[in-house]
């Protein structure tokens, strides 16, 4: 963080400094040193308060610890706290997915992200699922849980403003805002993205090859050249995840009249059907659009022959 200040400090943005950590790296001591580097937004992973759960996960806190770390935190002043949150473990039932929530809106943080258990390719998870050592809960029960989740956290005054993400008034995430709407953003460091002025830039993840690069004031990167339609692309399916949606106004500045009509046919099916609405400019998901994004998004994906 020191570095980024001498390097970056003119350019950053200091309403949100944002640290990710998990529960168990929050000591007394940890959250003190926060504080003297201006760090004034923490996103931690809980996943859930269930141990057991926990466990299964190999995470290495307890739900004692999310509660400790939220108490040095809040100790030190910070007032701005994230935790992420997942639903859909293997035999979960919605008594328990409610247990998970109850608990969560008890520590009254100021913003919460919630995703669904994914069994990505190559992980334990993947394995023991292929392995038949645990099975998936069905569809139902997983929108169920979807769905639960939205009641709970907006009945308790949270502001569900992207898919999976949920704050308090005046709390939304600056940084994930930005990645959906276009704005710019640089990576530093091994494996880290940026983005903008037509291009999307990844550096390379191997640490030590990453060092010794830049030892020798090279950055090691690949880069994609984003051509008109890859843009588009981007945009819906980054700036549909959004409560506002897409900007009609500026659509049409970016693209031009015959992207936009494009984009308003093949939406009319989901407006038709009240999965989508148009409002003030506006072209969004509407809260029964929610369950069904991804293949609304892959019905407006512009594929080029």
């Amino acid at each position: 963080l020191l570095y980024i200040y001498k390097v970056w400090g003119q350019h950053i943005d200091l309403r949100e400094l944002t640290i990710e950590c998990n529960p168990d790296d929050v000591t007394e001591a940890f959250a003190a040193r926060l504080a003297t580097l201006n760090v004034n937004r923490v996103s931690m992973g809980a996943q859930t308060f269930n141990n057991n759960r926990l466990r299964f996960l190999h995470r290495r806190h307890n739900r004692e610890e999310i509660m400790q770390a939220v108490n040095h935190l809040r100790h030190v002043g910070i007032k701005n706290i994230s935790i992420d949150l997942m639903f859909g473990f293997p035999e979960e039932t919605m008594e328990e997915w409610q247990t998970d929530l109850q608990e969560a809106i008890k520590l009254n943080v100021e913003h919460i992200s919630a995703y669904s258990l994914m069994y990505e390719e190559g992980t334990p998870l993947f394995h023991m699922k292929q392995k038949k050592k645990i099975k998936d809960i069905d569809e139902e029960t997983s929108l169920a849980m979807y769905e639960m989740l939205i009641n709970q956290l907006t009945k308790t005054g949270y502001e569900h403003y992207e898919i999976s993400n949920f704050a308090r008034p005046g709390y939304r995430s600056l940084h994930n805002s930005s990645y959906w709407h276009e704005v710019p953003y640089i990576g530093l460091g091994a494996s880290a993205h940026s983005y903008g002025h037509g291009t999307r830039k990844w550096n390379i993840s191997n640490i030590k090859t990453y060092m010794d690069s830049v030892a020798c004031n090279r950055l090691p990167y690949e880069i994609e050249i984003l051509n008109q339609n890859m843009q588009y692309n981007d945009l819906i399916t980054t700036a549909l995840r959004t409560r506002e949606g897409i900007n009609l106004t500026n659509f049409k500045r970016k693209y031009g009249e015959e992207r936009l009509n494009y984009l308003l046919h093949e939406a009319k099916p989901h407006l038709d059907l009240g999965n989508m609405e148009l409002s003030k400019h506006h072209l969004s998901l509407t809260r029964k659009g929610l369950f069904t994004s991804d293949d609304i998004m892959s019905d407006l994906i512009y594929i080029e022959d």
